[in-house]
């Protein structure tokens, strides 16, 4: 039997939403082990002057506590 838990994050990149994405991967490894899956919720960018600056994300993140 698995167990699985899901956790929502946050996230922002300069670059894009994949980037973005990728750095809630990145930062969720750092403490959360066994990732299976993510979950994009929400999308928004940041505007200034007429030119995206910043790309955020709001992500779960799904991961096996239990094998």
């Amino acid at each position: 039997m698995s167990v699985l838990k899901v956790i929502e994050l946050m996230g922002n990149s300069t670059i894009s939403f994949e980037d973005a994405v990728q750095n809630v991967v990145n930062e969720a490894s750092k403490t959360v082990k066994n990732i299976q899956s993510v979950y994009v919720k929400h999308m928004q960018v940041k505007v200034n002057g007429n030119k995206i600056s910043e790309y955020r994300i709001t992500a779960k993140i799904t991961f096996g506590i239990l094998a």
